[in-house]
């Protein structure tokens, strides 16, 4: 039984700007950066209120091995430090900096000089690269695991199967020729066997663009993928390109792999050209309550409310605002929140769209199940988190293998019930998490 189910679930594509350029907004009034961009160790922060600031000046440092710097999107004064509450509940100090509106370069900058594999990786911890796909994990960590020696494959994905989202898209159309920087960089200095492309078919312009850049380059390969929800996870794309399966608890190195954005090879091209560290990002701003869907350049730290805005504002008041596309994004209590490192997409979703099924007893039809790529049992989760007993819960949870769960959502998405599973397996991953480090240093 192959380990993934191609072209399982098929979701609407609904890639409403697929086809629309990407629009650099104006300077907001200022912008909240949070030390929390990534995954790993939050940055330290290395300004006061009153500091003067330029595009690309460093505000907070990495504090870590699992860290990534931060740097400021627009030139202007710091006005004060404060608390800042994530989506997922952690309170983390963020910098608040008022624009001047001139989006003054840091006059320090300088593009890297790049001549060996330590200068590139090196390149990429200072100029604060984050997977730009959605996880955030620090792009210098994942370089890192070439100096193990078995690293044989990068794997780009521009997959990008979410609805809405088309922020890739254009990534790949207007920017083709970073990619193609990029991957010659990545190629050049890591020493790699390939560098595999991996887009779903339904964006057959990007796969002629990327085929025809890289025609003459052997090393290169442009993977078309089956149009099926989830392509772009990490686990399903190395299988889906390599035919290698990632062992439970282990990462794509662990395999020979490298994943890569290929929003982040384009970056790491502009920033080898000008040293400019990533302060800006592509977003997709659609959905219902969205009066003119487009795709925004806009300055880390800005509001969602100001790049809706820029758009054209709201065609009716949003019920609910997503980080992301509506499988896997994070849903946001406020318009007020900042564009981070790694959002992809902001999605405004009108009373209607975000209207939630009624919850229902499970009838135990079998669907999410059926469905799951990694091939688990959901309902095994929810009966999981309803024993009392500690220790009984993470033993099912262990042994129903929760940590494959890749929180994709199609087990929400296909129950007729309404039920929150993938609400449900995030929870059951935190709690086993801390189970188990509780067990480490002999709590009871």
């Amino acid at each position: 039984m192959p380990l993934f189910k191609l072209g399982s679930l098929h979701v609407p594509h609904k890639k409403n700007t697929a086809s629309m350029a990407a629009v650099r907004m104006s300077p907001p009034e200022s912008v909240l950066i949070p030390v929390t961009q990534h995954i790993g160790a939050p940055a330290a922060i290395t300004v006061k209120p009153g500091d003067e600031v330029y595009v690309g000046t460093l505000i907070a440092t990495a504090s870590g091995f699992v860290s990534a710097p931060i740097h400021s999107s627009v030139s202007g004064k710091v006005k004060k430090i404060e608390d800042f509450l994530t989506p997922q509940g952690k309170t983390v100090p963020a910098v608040l900096i008022e624009s001047d509106g001139n989006m003054t370069p840091d006059p320090t900058l300088r593009a890297p000089k790049i001549e060996s594999a330590d200068d590139l990786i090196n390149a990429v911890r200072e100029s604060g690269l984050v997977g730009l796909g959605g996880a955030g994990f620090p792009t210098a960590v994942k370089l890192e695991a070439q100096k193990k020696g078995n690293i044989d494959r990068i794997i780009l994905n521009g997959a990008e199967c979410e609805p809405y989202i088309t922020a890739d898209t254009r990534t790949m159309l207007d920017d083709a020729e970073l990619v193609r920087e990029g991957v010659e960089l990545l190629l050049r200095f890591l020493k790699v066997d390939e560098v595999i492309i991996g887009i779903e078919a339904n964006k057959a312009e990007c796969i002629e663009r990327m085929s025809e850049l890289f025609a003459s380059n052997p090393s290169v390969r442009v993977e078309r993928l089956p149009s099926a929800y989830p392509q772009g996870a990490e686990k399903m794309l190395v299988y889906n390109t390599t035919g290698r399966v990632i062992p439970e608890g282990k990462l794509p190195a662990d395999v020979g792999c490298i994943v890569m954005n290929v929003t982040s090879v384009a970056f790491l091209a502009k920033y080898a050209r000008t040293g400019i560290p990533l302060v800006e990002k592509c977003v997709t701003v659609d959905g219902s309550a969205v009066k003119s869907p487009a795709n925004v350049i806009a300055p880390v730290g800005a509001s969602i409310e100001s790049v809706i805005a820029f758009t054209g504002g709201y065609a009716e008041p949003a019920a609910k605002i997503l980080y992301g596309g509506p499988m896997m994004g994070v849903a946001v209590y406020s318009s007020d929140y900042p564009i981070m490192k790694n959002t992809n997409a902001i999605v405004a979703m009108g009373e209607r769209e975000a209207k939630i099924k009624p919850t229902i007893p499970c009838i135990h039809c079998g669907r999410c199940v059926a469905i799951c790529p990694m091939g688990l049992n959901p309902t095994a989760y929810a009966k999981a988190m309803n024993v009392d007993d500690h220790t009984d819960r993470a033993e099912r949870l262990t042994a129903a293998k929760i940590n494959l769960c890749i929180e994709c959502g199609s087990c929400s998405y296909v129950c007729p019930s309404g039920r929150p599973l993938v609400e449900t397996n995030r929870l059951a991953k935190t709690e086993l998490r801390e189970y188990m480090a509780n067990q480490k240093k002999g709590d009871k």
